[in-house]
């Protein structure tokens, strides 16, 4: 399977151009678009509660933000709702960002509600219920903030604790939490049924859905920006790859998410044209050591084990054009804050494969003839070979690795309970202060952290470096301060940075994105008022 997950791929990128322009091929049915994805369901139509692809698809579509990642090109920022994007002014050391409104907006209709025009009512409503624990998956980013109606196109959001751009600006724009919802719609419905029917101001509205089969969304005409090009959007759940590729090959899809973790015997013919977008924004793979075992306690066996290691050989099990190498938690070309590949070898912090220094390492630290973990891996495919390459690298210096194979989702849970030496774990987040608080600090630790998250490895030497660049207003200083703590997990040896994976889809010439496509916030080709089927 993987052999033909690799020909596949090799096969599309033959075929890829960038460009958005397609071929002239015609769509049976010219206004509406049909994407497959490899999902058996939605999770949920709450924007608040989205977290898996599919949810986070659904919800780009439906809703907007005061501001907006610029479609295919996040993480740059653009008003949408807002009519501009605001400068904050302090007051007894409190931050105030003013919004000015955009006038003319207007929500869907929903099933107990007309459609009217969106005010500064929807975004105070909105933002509570965000900041709502009982309400939002995302109430912890809004913590500290009040929201205050000035009139109805202008509203003010007040921050006990100041922070800089580089912070708020993902609070407030299209993504997680900063999804303005109907306020009218929300209310009719309560919060149950809003959540198998959303309502909101974005391109497309939602018409039904088909439990494990579909959803249906129809052109929102009355949309701000312009009447969509597309009259309606067909998402198909279809998880088994061949299914998905054969209804593409028969035209019968015009867009599908590519499959790069599941191997099948099969192959599909596709048309002249096919293109193939590969895009960000990516999500990078960390191999995490749990300090709390013995004998990863230890730098120099950390360090070990970073010098047996070969990233392109991990590297080597993944399409080329999907993959590249990263050398910081939080690469520079991602998110501000991060660490480009020259700073990080300036230092000496890269730790190029060295066997003879790994075993050196192993016999100063009284392990000469190494010593055996327990890991408790995943059945998913990509990240299984992350594990099994692991386990191979460091056979070759002594080191034992028994892997536990769980469903993906049970590996979550027990690598939660702190049963695993070493987790590989592929993220993104949306800006460094998360990566670094959720992951690194040490209230994040899994089980006894004061708010256990992502925390894998029990480190506590960052938290202050973690704060202080928090509190920082100036974003140079910030970003600063954010490099500074990588640098010091690096020599810590506490995360190993492996390779970043961008997002594959496949699409039929005739499909026009209406945007460059670089890098999106929501996982998948932004579909906007501008896409269409070229005939």
């Amino acid at each position: 399977m993987q052999k033909f997950v690799v020909l596949l791929l090799a096969f599309f990128l033959t075929l890829a151009t960038t460009g958005n322009a397609g071929t002239g091929n015609v769509s049976p049915e010219p206004d509406l678009l049909r994407i497959g994805i490899n999902a058996t369901d939605i999770e949920t139509l709450d924007p608040h509660l989205a977290a898996s692809f599919q949810d986070r698809m659904v919800a780009d579509m439906v809703f907007n933000g005061l501001l907006r990642y610029v479609p295919g090109n996040a993480p740059h920022f653009e008003p949408d709702l807002a009519e501009n994007i605001p400068e904050p002014f302090i007051v007894d050391g409190r931050q105030t960002w003013t919004f000015k409104l955009k006038k003319g907006v207007y929500f869907h209709a929903g099933p107990n509600s007309e459609s009217y025009e969106f005010t500064a009512d929807d975004v105070v409503y909105s933002l509570q219920k965000a900041a709502d624990p009982k309400r939002s998956a995302y109430a912890g980013e809004y913590a500290g903030m009040t929201f205050e109606k000035v009139d109805d196109y202008t509203c003010s959001i007040i921050l006990e604790t100041p922070l800089s751009p580089n912070l708020f600006f993902p609070k407030v724009a299209d993504y997680a939490g900063g999804f303005i919802v109907s306020g009218r719609a929300l209310r009719a419905l309560g919060d149950t049924i809003f959540s198998t029917h959303p309502v909101g101001t974005g391109p497309f509205s939602f018409i039904s859905r088909s439990p494990k089969r579909q959803i249906l969304l129809a052109a929102h005409t009355a949309y701000f920006r312009a009447s969509p090009r597309l009259s309606q959007v067909l998402i198909r759940f279809l998880p088994d790859p061949v299914e998905r590729y054969a209804a593409f090959g028969r035209k019968e899809l015009d867009l599908i998410r590519a499959e790069t973790e599941t191997e099948t015997e099969q192959r599909s013919s596709f048309p002249p044209g096919t293109l193939v977008d590969v895009f960000g924004v990516p999500e990078v793979a960390l191999i995490h050591f749990n300090t709390s075992v013995k004998p990863l306690d230890a730098l120099r066996v950390r360090r070990a084990i970073a010098y047996a290691l070969d990233r392109d050989e991990f590297l080597a099990s993944f399409p080329q054009a999907t993959v590249g190498n990263v050398y910081a938690p939080i690469p520079q070309k991602f998110l501000p804050g991060g660490l480009s590949p020259r700073e990080v070898k300036s230092l000496g912090l890269d730790y190029p494969t060295d066997l003879e220094k790994s075993r050196a390492l192993l016999t100063a630290a009284g392990y000469p003839d190494g010593f055996a973990l327990n890991l408790v891996a995943t059945k998913l495919s990509h990240v299984r070979k992350n594990y099994e390459m692991l386990k191979n690298q460091l056979a070759r210096v002594g080191i034992t690795i028994n892997l536990d194979t769980q469903d993906h989702s049970q590996m979550h849970r027990m690598i939660r309970k702190n049963l695993s030496a070493i987790v590989i774990y592929e993220a993104w987040r949306p800006n460094t202060d998360v990566f670094l608080s959720r992951f690194f600090h040490s209230d994040s630790i899994v089980v006894s952290g004061k708010n256990p998250d992502t925390n894998f490895s029990h480190y506590r030497a960052i938290d202050a470096l973690i704060l202080m660049a928090r509190e920082e207003m100036n974003p140079h200083k910030q970003e600063k301060l954010w490099e500074y703590a990588q640098v010091k997990m690096l020599e810590d040896m506490i995360v190993y940075p492996l390779h970043y994976r961008n997002k594959v889809y496949i699409r039929h010439g005739y499909v026009d994105y209406g945007h460059t496509l670089d890098a999106s916030m929501a996982l998948y080709p932004q579909i906007t008022e501008k896409t269409r089927l070229l005939k």
